[in-house]
């Protein structure tokens, strides 16, 4: 959808959220917000260059670490639309051990919260480049994050 305002927000690099309520003990990063917004195109594309996020306990569990993740929200042509979701990077060893993301028992809708790393969308000695598509309705869509929209 073209002229939709997305926005993401997501842990530094050490796993800890730009937020007074975060006290991990993970340094913070000044530098480092850790949040951006931007408008879809004419062909409903948006691009974020980033950080990878780093992975940070969260006390669910014994031992419970939330994989490196990066929360989306999108906003349809009302305020009551509003999708909120997660995006994971591929390969994460933490993935079985995350309620979350095992919250969703269809296979397929969970590997479809995984980005996919795309080298043409990498940039030479600054970035690597991953493919995350947000599909709104139908059988692909996108799931809303359960812990964002419970």
């Amino acid at each position: 959808m073209r002229g939709q305002l997305v926005e993401i927000w997501q842990a530094n690099a050490s796993g800890r959220y730009a937020h007074q309520r975060d006290q991990h003990p993970a340094p913070p990063d000044p530098n480092f917000t850790g949040v951006g917004r931007c408008l879809t195109d004419e062909r409903g594309g948006y691009a974020f260059t980033t950080i990878r996020p780093g992975a940070y306990p969260w006390r669910n569990h014994v031992n419970a670490w939330r994989p490196a993740h990066i929360h989306f929200s999108l906003f349809g042509t009302a305020f009551t639309q509003r999708l909120v979701t997660q995006m994971y990077f591929p390969g994460d060893p933490l993935f079985p051990y995350d309620p979350i993301l095992q919250s969703v028992t269809d296979p397929a809708a969970r590997a479809r919260l995984v980005a996919a790393y795309d080298h043409g969308l990498s940039s030479p000695e600054w970035s690597l480049g991953y493919r995350w598509d947000i599909v709104l309705d139908g059988p692909a869509a996108t799931l809303p994050d359960p812990e964002e929209n419970a």
